[in-house]
C-alpha cells in the first residue's frame, strides 16, 4: 500500500522536488502594502508624507513670521543706509550719528545703565525674597503681594510712579516719607518769604539777612517786626506776641509777625491778634562778629546777655531759607535711577516666582547634610543654594536683560518733559526719531538695527544654554 493510500484523504502530498533531489523551499510572501522597492522605499515615502503635513501646518506661522519679523528686519537694515528722505544713499552716516549725536549718546549710556543694574537688582531681590519666604508662615501672602505689580500694565505703573515721585511732599509719596524722616532729626521750620516794611526798625543786611538800623542798648527792649508770612504757615504752637520786659544789663526784645488777620493794627505795635515768630534766631553782631545769639520763644520774646549791649541785632539768612521739600527725584540726576526703581518694583516679583520654583526643586537632603556638617545658613546659601540655582538665575537674568533693552513706556510716562532727554533710552529715541514732523527714518532704522545687534548676543547665550540643558 502506498503512503498516499495509507494516509487517506488527510495525507500530506509529497513536496515538490528540486532537480538536485532536495525539497524546494517556497519563496516568502510579500507583505501587503509594500512597494516593489522594499521596506526602505516605504519608510522614505512615509517620512516624506509626514514632512509635507508638518510643512503645511507650519506654513501659516512661517508666513506670519516672514511678514512680521523677517521682512521688517530686512527693510530696516536696508533703510538705515539711506538719508532722511529715503532717496539718497547715506552709507554709514546714520550709524556714525549714533555715537556722535549727544541725544543718542545719552540714550546709549542710559541703556548701558539699565542693562547692568535693573536685571541685577531685580534678580537679587527675587532671590532674597524667594529664600526668606520659605522660612515664614505667611510666605505665600508675601509672594502674592510682591508679584501683584506684574498684573499692572506699564502705562498704569508709569502713572503711579509719576505721582510717587512728585516733588510736592503733599502729593509725592517718596518725598512725603523723605521729608518726614528729615524733619524728625532736623528742624526745618523757617520763614522763607518774611521781610521788614520800610517803616520797621530793620534793614537789609546783605546775603538775605536783616539787621537793626541802630545799635541796641541794655534795658531798652528791641522790636523786630516782620511781614510776608501767611498766618496759615505760622508754627502751630506759636502764641500771641508779647512785649518783652526790660532787664538791667541785658538785651530783651520781641520778634513778631506785624500783621493782623482781617485788617487793622498799627505798624511797629504789637497788637492782640499778632503772633510771635517762634524759633527765629537773633544774633548780636559787633565789628562783623557774632558776640551772642538767642532763639525766640513761642510768643516771640528773646533775651541776650550783657555782651550784646551796643551791638546790632541781625536776623541771619538761615531764618529765611526755604523749608526742606525732599529730593528732586525726576530731576536730571536721579530720573534714571528713579525709573529703574519703578521697573524693579514691577519685575522683582517675576524673578521671585521663577526662583522660588527652582528652589522648590532642590534636593533637601543636600542642604540638611551641609547643616549637619557644621555649615551655617550663609554658607549653605552661598556654597549650595546659589550654585544649584545657577540655571534658574541665568534664565531670569537673561530674560530681564532682553526686556530692559526694549523699555520704552516707563521712561516716556514717568520722566517729565524737562528731564526726558536725561532719561532717554534707545527704544524711546527710536520712537522720537521715527515719528513726528521732523522724523528721520534713516536714524530710526539705524537705532533699530543697533537694538537688534545688542539683543542677539543675549539671545544666542540663552539658546546655547537651553541646548546644553537639553543634552543632559
Amino acid at each position: 500500500m502506498t503512503t498516499a493510500a495509507a494516509g487517506g484523504a488527510d495525507a500530506v502530498p509529497p513536496a515538490d522536488k528540486h532537480p538536485s533531489g532536495r525539497p524546494s523551499v517556497p519563496a516568502p510572501r510579500k507583505p501587503s502594502g509594500l512597494s516593489a522597492g522594499g521596506p526602505e522605499r516605504s519608510r522614505r515615502s512615509v517620512t516624506g508624507t509626514r514632512r509635507v503635513i508638518a510643512a503645511l501646518f507650519l506654513a501659516p506661522a512661517l508666513v506670519l513670521l516672514g511678514a512680521l519679523v523677517v521682512y521688517p528686519i530686512g527693510y530696516s537694515v536696508y533703510r538705515s543706509f539711506f538719508d532722511q528722505s529715503g532717496t539718497g544713499f547715506a552709507g554709514l552716516d546714520n550709524y556714525k550719528a549714533l555715537f556722535t549725536d549727544d541725544t543718542i549718546r545719552t540714550a546709549v549710556k542710559n541703556n548701558a545703565i539699565w542693562v547692568v543694574f535693573a536685571p541685577t537688582v531685580s534678580t537679587v531681590l527675587g532671590l532674597i525674597f524667594a529664600v526668606l519666604t520659605e522660612r515664614i508662615r505667611w510666605g505665600t501672602a508675601f509672594k502674592l503681594v510682591v508679584f501683584m505689580p506684574m498684573a499692572i500694565s506699564m502705562l498704569a505703573a508709569g502713572i503711579i510712579f509719576r505721582l510717587v515721585y512728585d516733588a510736592a511732599p503733599e502729593r509725592g509719596v517718596a518725598n512725603a516719607v523723605w521729608v518726614g524722616v528729615h524733619d524728625t532729626f532736623t528742624d526745618s521750620a523757617g520763614y522763607p518769604k518774611a521781610h521788614p516794611l520800610p517803616v520797621h526798625p530793620l534793614k537789609a543786611g546783605g546775603g538775605g539777612s536783616f539787621v537793626t538800623k541802630a545799635p541796641v542798648r541794655a534795658g531798652q527792649p528791641a522790636q523786630l517786626p516782620l511781614v510776608g508770612v501767611a498766618p496759615a504757615n505760622m508754627p502751630k504752637d506759636a502764641k500771641p506776641a508779647k512785649a518783652a520786659a526790660a532787664e538791667a544789663g541785658k538785651i530783651t526784645g520781641t520778634a513778631w509777625l506785624d500783621f493782623t488777620k482781617g485788617g487793622g493794627g498799627s505798624p511797629n505795635v504789637i497788637d492782640a491778634k499778632e503772633l510771635g515768630l517762634k524759633g527765629i534766631e537773633v544774633e548780636a553782631v559787633k565789628d562783623g562778629k557774632v558776640v551772642a545769639s538767642a532763639t525766640a520763644g513761642a510768643d516771640g520774646t528773646f533775651t541776650l546777655p550783657a555782651s550784646a549791649d551796643g551791638t546790632e541785632l541781625r536776623l541771619p539768612v538761615s531764618n529765611f531759607k526755604e523749608p526742606y521739600n525732599g529730593v528732586e527725584w525726576l530731576g536730571p540726576t536721579l530720573v534714571t535711577p528713579g525709573i529703574i526703581g519703578s521697573y524693579v518694583w514691577m519685575w522683582a516679583g517675576f524673578a521671585m516666582v521663577l526662583i522660588a520654583a527652582g528652589l522648590a526643586g532642590l534636593p533637601r537632603e543636600l542642604l540638611e547634610a551641609a547643616r549637619v556638617d557644621g555649615a551655617n545658613e550663609w554658607q549653605v546659601f552661598r556654597r549650595i543654594t546659589v550654585p544649584m540655582l545657577a540655571p534658574v538665575l541665568s534664565v531670569v537674568l537673561v530674560t530681564l536683560m532682553i526686556n530692559v533693552l526694549k523699555v520704552f513706556d516707563l521712561v516716556f510716562i514717568i520722566a517729565p518733559g524737562s528731564s526726558l532727554a536725561d532719561a532717554n533710552v534707545l527704544a524711546l529715541q527710536l520712537y522720537r526719531s521715527s515719528f513726528g514732523t521732523d522724523a528721520d527714518l534713516g536714524i530710526g532704522s539705524a537705532i533699530a538695527v543697533l537694538l537688534l545687534l545688542l539683543v542677539l548676543p543675549v539671545m544666542f547665550f540663552n539658546v546655547r544654554r537651553i541646548r546644553k540643558e537639553g543634552r543632559r
